[in-house]
């Protein structure tokens, strides 16, 4: 049986079936217009797939289309517009409208009425500047209605929650062809707040809210002192949903003051999560996390969590409790047991740690803490990098202190599109046990998300990294604490902690001072929610306190991004380039959100 004939005529059936239909005015626009009028009227009037069956159906339309391009008119000022409608031709009819649009009214002394009690008279001047609609402006009635908005809006930034506008009066002219509107402003009482009024079905403690409100009693309502309150609830990631509002006024106490209404309700109290992970370069990885929330009735979070991987499994518990001291502060605790089996050395240690996270603004923080760590470590003699190795087997304790800071402009955290990033930490570092000395470990890190055109479809990234360690070198250094660099998350397609210096059988050694940078062009919504990207990675590690850009590894790579309501899955493939024979073809890496 021959097919080949049929192909085409498939192909060109297929073509027809799925061809749009061709849409047309559903009338058409007469008259002298500007280009812009006729835009607009044109839009408003739309179009229509096919053309009108007969002249019944094509007067129908231009009446539609009339009143249409009425609406349009009288928005943008044009209170005397004459319209008419028609029907031209007989196959097929055509509808019409000739619209005669006549002088653009403009706005003429606008005034503003208060219905009793006006405001003070500071909130009275601030309220009439908000207007800003001034004489002889064109009389377009979103400009009216945008005005009136100002007004009730401003009274509530100074004070007056219960600001309303009433009916406005609009005196439209045609024989001086102004716009007169008069405004009918209700400004109500000014407000001066109280407490909170809890309402929960949870643990959380009305005390506890009651420490986080950023006004005083007596203080006079802000939209933005309420915000706050809101927003310092919402970052504990507690609740599912809270509402913060004015009690109504009937609530009011005797001394004149109104409390706030706090609506919270909270997540699951416990939760179990499940998640595994896996890359050709680290293997498989298996997490299990348990959650406890709000067991003190403060919004504090306990965690404890488990993971079995090939290079790293731990078992660890944390307790979280947010707005600790002063609102913004978080106080975290942990404790874990931990057993690497890396590339580069064994460890079997246990630790614990304390820090004080101190929000500065939305998304930027610092933080500071200090951690003490004890446990066996299994390493090789970086002195002596050809075979045959030697090994050291040490006991240490280590204890760190911490100061680090993050400055977050993005604007998303899994999947930014624009803005920028940096963060910090130094961490002044003393070892005891079999050896005792003192270093200083510091990193820093930048990225930045351009969007390519306004729709931010594509988006270019960068990242760079830099690392030193000073004050201790070589063997001094636990092999924890050392920098390596390689995997998925630095430079991509070599193994994890491939890049930098290397025994004779390519065992990373690990350095004191390290250096990355990426640069990844993403694209959006190539087909539905699928996205892909191109990369380009690069890396060093260096056994000097300055970072070594003599030896500098790259990596090239693409991958395909699928969004979901919480960010993107990723998918990438990376080569290295210039191949050590220790390093593989390639690497594959799947996880959540961008790289970077």
């Amino acid at each position: 049986m021959r097919f080949g004939p049929v192909i085409p005529l498939l192909v060109v059936a297929g073509s027809l079936w799925s061809a749009p239909a061709i849409a047309e005015p559903r009338a058409r626009v007469d008259g002298d217009l500007s280009d812009d009028l006729r835009e607009r009227i044109e839009n408003a009037v739309g179009e229509v797939d096919e053309a009108p069956a007969n002249r019944f159906q094509a007067r129908r339309r231009a009446r539609a289309a009339a009143e249409n391009a009425l609406a349009v008119l009288r928005s943008e000022g044009y209170y005397g517009a004459e319209i008419e409608d028609d029907v031209e031709g007989e196959s097929p009819p055509v509808p019409v409208i000739l619209v005669t649009p006549g002088p653009r009214f403009l706005i003429s002394d606008p005034q503003v009425e208060w219905i009793a009690p006006p405001p003070d008279e500071t909130t009275l001047d601030e309220a009439l500047a908000a207007l800003e609609l001034d004489p002889g402006e064109p009389g377009r009635a979103t400009q009216v209605l945008a005005a009136e908005g100002r007004v009730v809006a401003r009274l509530s930034a100074l004070g007056y929650p219960d600001a309303a506008a009433s009916q406005r009066r609009v005196i439209v002219d045609h024989a001086s062809s102004t716009l007169q509107p008069t405004f009918r402003i209700v400004a109500g009482e000014a407000v001066r707040l109280d407490g909170v009024l809890l309402q929960t079905q949870g643990q959380t403690r009305r005390a506890w809210v009651e420490g986080l409100i950023p006004w005083s009693p007596g203080d006079r309502y802000t939209p933005e002192a309420v915000a706050e309150l809101e927003r310092r609830l919402v970052e504990t990631s507690v609740y599912d949903s809270v509402s913060i509002a004015l009690a109504p006024r009937e609530e009011t106490t005797v001394g004149g003051l109104r409390p706030v209404v706090v609506s919270l309700s909270d997540q699951p109290r416990r939760v179990l999560e499940a998640g595994a992970g896996y890359s050709t370069s680290e293997g498989v990885g298996v997490d299990a996390l348990w959650t406890w929330r709000n067991r003190l009735g403060r919004a504090d979070t306990a965690t404890f969590d488990f993971r079995l991987a090939e290079i790293d499994s731990r078992i660890g518990g944390e307790l979280s409790l947010p707005h600790w001291g002063r609102p913004g502060r978080t106080l975290v605790m942990g404790a874990y047991a931990l057993s690497e089996d890396t590339r580069a050395y064994d460890r079997r240690a246990i630790g614990a740690s304390v820090s004080v996270r101190q929000r500065v603004r939305e998304t930027s923080f610092i933080s500071l803490g200090a951690a003490i760590e004890g446990g066996e470590y299994g390493e090789l003699d970086v002195n002596n990098l050809v075979l045959p190795l030697t090994s050291i087997e040490r006991n240490l304790v280590i204890g760190t202190l911490t100061a680090s800071a993050l400055m977050d402009y993005s604007d998303d955290p899994l999947d930014p599109s624009r803005g920028w990033r940096i963060s910090a930490d130094i961490q002044p570092t003393g070892v005891t046990g079999d050896g005792s000395f003192f270093l200083l470990r510091a990193t820093a890190q930048g990225s930045i998300y351009v969007p390519m055109g306004d729709s931010a479809r594509t988006v270019v990234a960068g990242r760079v990294r830099l690392g030193s360690i000073t004050g201790a070198s070589g063997n001094d250094i636990p092999s924890d604490r050392r920098f390596y660099s390689g995997g998925g998350g630095s430079v991509r397609g070599f193994d994890y902690q491939g890049v930098g210096p290397q025994f004779q059988d390519g065992t990373p050694v690990g350095g004191s001072s390290l250096f990355e940078a990426s640069l990844e062009i993403r694209r959006r919504n190539i087909w539905r929610d699928l996205g892909a990207a191109v990369f380009v990675d690069a890396g060093s590690v260096g056994a000097e306190t300055a970072p070594d850009f003599s030896d500098i590894r790259y990596s090239v790579g693409a991958g395909v991004r699928y969004d979901l309501p919480f960010g993107p899955i990723r998918a990438d493939i990376a080569i290295p380039l210039d191949r050590r024979p220790s390093d593989p073809d390639f690497q594959i890496y799947i996880s959540i959100g961008q790289a970077f």
